[in-house]
């Protein structure tokens, strides 16, 4: 389902019962850009390290902009059975009474974007608006201050139209008489009632349906009546709450807690921080205690396919669609009467009858199916043959089997194929003991135990794990200052033995 900013209020309470009854959270976005060119070097890099990495994505997140959120709803019922509620959110950043925003266009971004369908009239003409913590920090205060300024060039052009037509039709209008104002968009709507109230003291506005606003002409008297009882519109806290726009959904699912799936999630991580949340910290480690407050549990199945690709004879392939169409085929699920059905709502069967891979809604679609496939084989395994899963697995079993993939974002192109912390560390080891965790480098941690058997345990049990390489501390193979100090040395014998060897025999006199 579509959504632009004229139905997302109504949607909205629906939106905010859907979420809290959920298993889980499909999710997608689809930007104006990727990676930024500016400034040079900033593409990504096998060597990169998670905290480099983060520094390179924060930029391009700074420059760009989401066109689009996909969110796809998936509320268990009987049987296995997940009903989906998939939504295409479009989205553009408000500009009610905020500094003007700025947003750069990736020209190969844009066309992959028409390329697949995308509508650009939806996104720049009803988008939603949204604002982070800090932008609305400071509309808050231009409200009471009485500050407020129009930024849009389109808008202003709306206002002057609007004044106009009311200060020529007040002149001769008696006190209880009303016009109406026309073809007003939504944000438009309020900053037409705002401007007039501040211009002029004898008038009183309220929104219509279908883009209008009544304007009538009051007395000092009942303005200030109308300014101080409980129907007025323009109450700040309404304002505050319009200029947010999908942000109140973000704080909704933020509310929730409820795991959310992702797909190379990394980015989109970092856009749903900065845009609807605060900026972007220059502290990579911030920002994942951030983001772990925000969502205590991320599933990222890209994660999750790499490491049961090796457990199964898949065919080769890349592309989100192409795995949930492998983990849809007869040839890996046989007839299994224990396997999750997945149904889409009616009011969102789009997605039944046709592909739209990179919609955004779409694509949230297969990240929360290729989840449901994937633990499903993986409970499965664990049980040894179909015929012992219960016929109806909960949600909570399928937690339990995706545990070691719990909060690991895949690292696309970097020097760790996830991004983990101590925390996770700890979680990941504590079934088996305990362990007193501390990073040691970029993607090493070192691990202290007092009792030599829990040591022997994990090394055991770890010995070919595919994400964790578990070892015994050496202080000359581990230490990175050892490490430093080799590489320093290993240069400067290298450059001794180049000098040697071009330098030839000693000349003769």
């Amino acid at each position: 389902m579509d959504v632009g900013a004229a139905g997302f209020g109504r949607l909205l309470p629906g939106l905010r019962d859907r979420v809290r009854r959920a298993a889980f959270l499909g999710l997608d976005m689809e930007f104006t850009g990727l990676y930024s060119a500016f400034p040079q070097n900033n593409q990504p890099s096998l060597f990169d390290s998670p905290a480099e990495r983060y520094l390179k994505v924060r930029q391009s997140v700074q420059r760009f902009t989401v066109t689009q959120l996909g969110l796809a709803i998936f509320s268990k019922e009987d049987s296995n059975k997940y009903v989906v509620h998939s939504y295409n959110f479009f989205l553009f950043p408000s500009t009610l009474g905020v500094t003007d925003v700025e947003f750069t266009l990736s020209a190969s971004s844009i066309q992959f974007l028409s390329h697949y369908g995308f509508d650009f009239n939806k996104f720049l003409k009803d988008g939603i608006p949204y604002m982070n913590e800090l932008q609305e920090k400071s509309l808050n205060q231009r409200l009471s201050e009485g500050s407020w300024r129009v930024c849009s060039a389109v808008d202003r052009d709306v206002m002057k139209k609007a004044i106009d037509e009311v200060t020529c039709w007040i002149v001769a209008a008696e006190e209880g008489e009303t016009m109406i104002l026309k073809d007003l968009s939504g944000s438009q709507m309020l900053e037409v009632q705002l401007v007039l109230r501040q211009a002029l003291q004898n008038v009183w506005t309220q929104p219509l349906e279908d883009s209008e606003v009544v304007v009538k002409k009051v007395s000092l008297q009942q303005r200030w009546l109308l300014e101080n009882s409980s129907y007025d519109y323009c109450r700040k806290e309404l304002i505050l709450m319009s200029a947010r726009g999908f942000t109140n959904l973000f704080q909704i699912l933020v509310k929730a807690k409820k795991p959310l799936v992702g797909h190379n999630m990394f980015v989109d991580l970092c856009h749903l921080h900065d845009k609807f949340y605060k900026p972007l910290p220059e502290s990579y480690e911030e920002f994942k205690r951030n983001i772990h407050n925000l969502f205590p549990v991320l599933i990222d199945t890209k994660t999750v396919t790499k490491s049961i690709w090796k457990n199964y004879q898949f065919p080769r392939v890349s592309t989100l669609l192409e795995v949930y169409e492998v983990l849809c085929s007869s040839n890996l699920n046989p007839m299994d009467p224990t396997g999750p059905v997945i149904a889409l709502a009616s009011d969102c069967s789009r997605y039944a009858e046709k592909k739209s891979p990179h919609e955004a809604g779409y694509d949230a679609f297969l990240c929360g199916s290729v989840l449901l496939k994937s633990a499903h084989l993986l409970l499965r395994r664990v049980t040894k043959c179909s015929d012992t899963v219960e016929a109806d697995p909960s949600f909570s079993q399928y937690l339990t089997v995706l545990a070691e993939y719990l909060n690991k974002v895949n690292f696309i192109r970097g020097g760790a194929s996830s991004i983990m912390n101590e925390r996770q560390i700890y979680q990941e080891l504590k079934p088996l003991c305990r362990f007193d965790v501390r990073r040691l480098s970029g993607n090493q941690f070192i691990l202290l135990s007092n009792k030599f058997k829990h040591v022997r345990l994990v090394l055991r049990d770890y010995k070919h794990h595919p994400n964790l390489q578990i070892s015994v501390y050496r202080h000359w193979r581990h230490s990175p200052h050892v490490n430093c100090l080799l590489q320093v040395s290993g240069i400067v014998a290298l450059w001794s033995l180049l000098a040697f060897v071009l330098g030839g025999p000693p000349c003769c006199s």
